[in-house]
């Protein structure tokens, strides 16, 4: 017998094949071992970055959300024959010069209304639930118990969260540079947009170019549609309100009809609710009457907005689920703030267009089958004798 039939046994290869598959094994495991930390460390700095640029990814995302809401306009500008940077910052300007008429022209009286809101609202929720504690018999808290606001509050208040000089100087700045960033952002996604939407297609072969236009297209159309309209209804809301609290009486009626048509739009499925609860407090506090005809109009205008205005002006945007929507909301404030709320539905609204346009739904199992029962069951029999 030779060395190498002695060192074969008879039911299998060599010891040595054995330890050649050991040792296979455990380069295996290294590699997972080492990918896996890989993994773990990825996870781990991917979280650092999120943490520390949090504030410049939600303000790339109002940018987005902006640039995608003036980018018709601009298309329009740029069909006309004038330049798209020229566009963009023409539709900015007015933006801008739009928002400083509206500051000189109601600032003033906004500023003293809204803080005279503030420094009556306590006072209006304990009229109103010294109302509802002597009409319906509760014990709700009231005065100090309610609001507890003393004069050494205020005291303290100030000192803890009032700056200095420098502290609002350097606040100040902060403002500027952050306002400044945004509407660079905006200008150069929008200006740019077609030669960007090149750049990253020509990273991909054709068919995914083809995709990447239609979703270029989708967010277009449906995030900058679902803005714009929110801010047209939002107009409508606070312009209605705010000519019927100045016709009854209501006190402050500027901030609350702003209130009324901003929270009322932007804030899903409970934005109605806030919206007109608010002033009915403060209506109520004047005047137990006025309230009533708060909420009788809100609940009118509301009924005029869902089958007149909302049609027409959504009419080519996405309709978002209510739940959804405020889910959405609610993941977009914990992860961004209130710009993650501010745009979280637009975002929702782009991801649902794209699922709905490259998704494939199946016809239901219990429609097909309810489809193929023989004509002569005793439902089919009572349904034909009702016909």
């Amino acid at each position: 017998m030779s060395g190498e039939e002695s060192r074969a046994g008879p039911d299998g290869p060599a010891p040595n094949g054995r330890d050649d598959s050991r040792r296979a094994n455990l380069r295996s495991l290294r590699v997972a071992i080492i990918y896996i930390l890989l993994a773990v460390g990825a996870y781990q700095i991917s979280g650092w970055l999120f943490h520390h640029l949090r504030g410049f990814l939600g303000m790339l995302f109002l940018a987005w959300l902006a640039s995608v809401t003036i980018e018709p306009v601009v298309d329009r500008l740029e069909r006309t024959g004038m330049r798209r940077g020229v566009g963009t910052g023409l539709v900015l300007f007015g933006t801008i010069v739009f928002g400083i008429g509206f500051i000189a022209v109601f600032g003033a009286l906004l500023a003293e209304q809204l803080g005279q809101l503030l420094g009556a609202l306590p006072d209006a929720l304990t009229r109103v639930t010294d109302w509802a504690n002597r009409k319906f018999g509760t014990d709700f808290a009231t005065g100090k118990d309610l609001i507890n606001i003393t004069p050494e509050t205020v005291r303290d208040l100030a000192e803890k969260y009032t700056p200095g000089v420098l502290g609002i100087v350097s606040t100040l700045v902060g403002v500027v540079f952050q306002a400044a960033t945004v509407l660079l952002f905006v200008f150069y996604m929008s200006a740019q947009g077609p030669q960007l939407r090149r750049t990253i297609s020509s990273w991909f072969p054709a068919r995914q170019q083809k995709v990447i236009a239609s979703v270029w297209e989708i967010s277009v159309e449906k995030a900058g549609g679902y803005v714009v309209s929110r801010v047209i209804l939002a107009a409508f809301s606070a312009v209605a309100t705010g000519i019927f609290f100045l016709i009854i009486g209501v006190p402050y009626w500027l901030p609350l009809a702003i209130w009324t048509g901003v929270v009322s739009q932007f804030i899903p499925t409970l934005g109605t609710y806030l919206a007109i609860g608010l002033p009915a407090v403060i209506a109520a506090a004047a005047q137990p009457l006025d309230a009533v005809w708060v909420i009788l109009f809100g609940t009118a205008y509301q009924q005029v907005e869902n089958y007149i205005l909302h049609p027409r002006i959504t009419s080519r945007t996405v309709s978002i689920h209510p739940a959804v929507a405020f889910g959405s909301v609610i993941v977009g404030a914990s992860l961004f703030g209130a710009i993650g709320a501010l745009v979280s539905v637009p975002v929702v609204a782009v991801i649902q267009a794209i699922v709905e346009t490259y998704g494939r739904r199946y016809e239901l199992v219990q429609d097909r089958e309810g489809a193929a029962e023989p004509p002569g069951r005793p439902d089919d029999e009572e349904a034909d004798g009702g016909d």
